[in-house]
């Protein structure tokens, strides 16, 4: 017996609002014993500015999580602790907590650097993501899905000019524009997700015709997603959000090179905590583009993986499961709803096979590979938005350094918090060995990792060409075939590929910045916002 198809009402997910949540969240929790977090949170640009915050915070009494008592409310408690939990790590001069007694100085090296995040906030913030089935970090659930509000409730959300965030770590108008294009365009595609349940439903019937209009609905959709992720450039400046914006939103995996070689302690006064490794926020922890890929029976791989020939079809009930590592962690930081709405879906999941069974039938078969080539240009703009706000970014701030440089290595290495300009005057001092002719900071560069788990370029352009491998007429296979799309070069012009180079970009010398942390162009290791 074939399982049910989902209801959404069963995983708190709303035909008109998607993973959005049904009620609007909160802008402030309701109960006055939450006054200290709600003081910090209105003031959070001027704690950071002034770099008093983590003296606040760690004044703090420890809150108990007994007088939240809604869903809203234990949302926006999480929210509130995500955004000042990455404040005081990445908000002072080093994400390392130098005045911590366990901070020694031993030789030419610093060692046993703990990054503590205090029991006022560790306590509460490990209980309420216990409750919500998410990470104690910033998700893209915490900065985005929860963290919005309409300036009319009687308008549209999905249209950007009746948005507006709740918290910032910068104030920035970049900042709030680049969560409120996610939050905009989770509402726009919330009709994708019922409309595509009721497609798998005609398929189990056997009705063509209500298949072909949902995908055609699908394809026609998705289009207007591309059109607003585009709006990301009206009004998120490249050079504030590489510099000013992505730095807090890092994690604690992977990022060795920033100031947390072992990830954070997260301190619960009981004397027996362990370093926790987190990724930072990331668009791939929202859970609509892998619903996009699930109900299409698009198949994501390790990165450098081929395509391995099937056996046999598969079957409904038996959809393939997720084999990206990557995509199968960020499931982990998406709340836990949505979570088990995409194990269920994958259960299900018949439309790729009952196209294929129907391929005589030439309009479900267009509207089907339609959709497949809207996906596809999807992840086509993400690449070219991911290049012109990490790759040139990242090309200018390396041509920075490389002519501010000295030809000799400096005697030490500062400890630098990568949310701010002020270097610390603690020297994190790890000198050349002997015998290394070569700065030994070129070779930290090269194995500065981000926090994804997987390499940025390679990830995105694979995640894309394996968009259209599933492609039902010839002529749809050879348009969705690989094919990379140009690179900006630094005035934002098409930069030409060359033997050796990625367009024009020496993979050696380009390290890669993104959401949560730092990596080389050709790393096997690292992650940003994939779509």
């Amino acid at each position: 017996m074939l399982p049910p198809v989902p209801s959404i009402e069963d995983y708190g997910i709303s035909p008109s609002r998607g993973f959005l949540p049904n009620e609007w969240p909160l802008q402030r929790l309701p109960d006055a014993y939450y006054d200290p977090w709600e003081a910090i949170i209105s003031n959070l640009q001027a704690l950071l500015l002034t770099r008093r915050l983590r003296g606040i915070v760690e004044a703090l009494p420890v809150l108990s999580t007994d007088y939240l008592h809604d869903e809203p409310e234990w949302r926006r408690a999480y929210s509130v602790l995500g955004f000042i939990s990455h404040a005081y790590i990445w908000g002072g001069d080093t994400p390392i907590d130098v005045s911590h007694p366990a901070f020694i100085v031993s030789g030419d090296t610093l060692t046993d650097l703990p990054q503590r995040l205090p029991p006022c906030i560790t306590i509460p913030f490990l209980t309420i993501s216990a409750h919500l089935e998410v990470p104690p970090v910033a998700t893209y659930a915490g900065v985005c899905l929860w963290n919005y509000k309409p300036l009319f409730t009687d308008e549209p959300i999905d249209n950007l000019e009746n948005l507006s965030t709740l918290t910032t770590f910068t104030g920035s108008l970049d900042e709030s524009w680049f969560y409120l294009v996610s939050v905009a365009i989770e509402a726009r595609c919330a009709p994708i997700i019922p409309t595509m349940l009721a497609a798998i439903s005609a398929a189990r019937r056997n009705d063509r015709k209500t298949v072909r209009e949902c995908l055609e609905f699908f394809a026609e959709r998705l289009d207007e997603l591309i059109t607003l992720l585009q709006r990301m450039y009206e009004n998120c400046d490249p050079h504030v959000f590489y510099h000013r914006i992505r730095p807090f939103l890092a994690g604690s995996k992977n990022m060795a090179d920033a100031g947390l070689p072992n990830g954070v302690i997260y301190d619960d006064g009981s004397g027996e905590e362990i370093y926790r490794q987190y990724s930072g926020g990331s668009n791939a922890q929202s859970s609509l583009v892998q619903f996009f890929d699930i109900v299409l029976g698009v198949e994501h791989r390790p990165t450098g993986e081929k395509k391995k020939k099937q056996n046999s079809e598969d079957e409904e009930g038996t959809a393939r499961p997720v084999q990206n590592d990557f995509l199968q962690d960020m499931r982990t930081y998406m709340p836990g709803p949505h979570r088990r709405f995409l194990e269920h879906v994958s259960s299900v999941a018949n439309i790729h096979e009952f196209v294929t069974q129907n391929r005589w039938d030439k309009g479900l078969c267009f509207a089907y590979d339609a959709s497949l080539a809207m996906l596809r240009a999807l992840r086509d703009k993400h690449i070219q938005l991911v290049s012109r706000y990490i790759i040139v970014k990242s090309r200018e701030s390396r041509r920075n350094s490389v002519s501010s440089s000295t030809p000799r290595a400096a005697p030490a290495q500062a400890v630098t918090n990568i949310a701010n300009t002020t270097t610390s005057t603690f020297a994190a001092v790890q000198r050349p060995k002997d015998g290394d002719s070569n700065n030994n900071t070129n070779n930290s560069q090269k194995n500065l990792k981000g926090t994804g788990g997987t390499a940025l370029i390679p990830f995105l352009k694979q995640a894309r060409d394996e968009t259209g491998e599933p492609a039902i007429e010839a002529w749809a296979r050879r348009i969705l075939g690989n094919t990379t799309p140009p690179l900006m070069d630094l005035t934002g012009k098409t930069a030409r590929a060359t033997g050796g180079r990625t367009n024009g970009v020496d993979k050696k010398e380009v390290e890669i910045v993104g959401l949560a942390g730092t990596w080389t162009m050709d790393d096997s290791e690292g992650g940003l916002c994939h779509w």
